[in-house]
């Protein structure tokens, strides 16, 4: 990176975001590149920028992204001109009285519990096919996001506890019950299947890729898309659909919402709360659909 600011002041605000701030490194990489393409459209050093050319390099983005991008962008700008701010880099930060544009609110996708169960009744043939069955029912046991999926160590599973250790967003530690089926074919793939997959290599990482390396996110992505034509379910999804279906299917069956909140990981409930809105959706859905006088 680097930014036309005083000495390395974008290199530090990376860093910053990583060591201070905990943020994961996909994270950082996506301020790093909207700061790049700010650089790109402002063209000055960027502690000398007005909030009247921020404003209009907004109103050129509008063009062309869409409300959550731009919000985005707002939240990259903000969070680098608090630290420039911060490190005393600049006298007067120009975001100081501009507003954050309003987001539609949109609903998370998730999947039926019907369509859930075609999702995980796959074929069992092969170590990779167990390997997919276990971390599919890992997920769907745990509401863990794929960053954290694909990051987990054997040690972090506990077989016998039922349970799975989990650091998630800013380093937070939880512990997630994992229950009778997500057990089993964890246990299955790491007696049975894995030391296939480690291809004679030295590593702690739980889900390995036929290279014997730790699964990448786009890799899982592939095989679920594949896994879900297969199994003809119609609704688009990703990973992200089955911590989404986790939640949703809890409070469906009478789970809490702060127990919800901590099994997920949110610091604040607020975020926890979209789940109520799919709930309250799918019970309208259901009573214009079932009920004579619904429609």
């Amino acid at each position: 990176m680097n930014l036309h600011v005083i000495d390395s002041d974008g290199i530090d605000f990376l860093n910053y975001l990583l060591i201070d701030r905990k943020y994961s490194k996909n994270t950082v990489m996506s301020y790093d590149l909207q700061l790049h393409e700010f650089e790109k459209t402002i063209q000055k050093k960027l502690n000398n920028v007005t909030k009247e050319e921020i404003m209009e390099f907004l109103i050129k983005r509008k063009k062309t992204d869409s409300a959550r991008t731009i919000a985005h962008y707002m939240t990259v700008l903000r969070s680098f001109y608090k630290f420039l701010e911060k490190e005393e880099l600049l006298q007067k930060n120009p975001l100081d009285d501009l507003d954050m544009p309003k987001l539609p609110k949109t609903l998370p996708k998730v999947l039926s519990k019907e369509e859930v169960e075609r999702l995980l009744d796959i074929p069992l043939n092969n170590h990779y096919q167990y390997r997919n069955k276990a971390m599919l029912e890992l997920m769907y046991a745990s509401g863990l996001r794929i960053s954290e999926l694909i990051s987990l160590q054997i040690h972090d599973v506990n077989l016998e506890m039922q349970t799975v250790r989990i650091f998630g967003k800013g380093a937070k530690e939880r512990i997630v019950p994992i229950g009778d089926y997500a057990t089993y074919y964890l246990k299955v793939y790491i007696d049975q299947y894995r030391p296939f997959l480690l291809k004679k290599k030295e590593t702690d990482i739980l889900f390995l890729s036929s290279r014997g390396d730790r699964m990448t996110r786009q890799a899982f992505f592939k095989i679920i898309k594949q896994l879900g034509i297969q199994q003809g379910i119609k609704t688009d999804f990703s990973p992200h659909t089955l911590r989404h279906s986790f939640a949703t299917h809890l409070l469906e069956n009478g789970a809490d919402l702060r127990s919800i909140q901590e099994l997920l990981g949110h610091s604040d409930i607020s975020t926890t709360q979209v789940y109520t809105h799919i709930s309250n959706q799918q019970l309208q859905e259901n009573y214009t659909k079932f009920h004579p006088h619904g429609d």
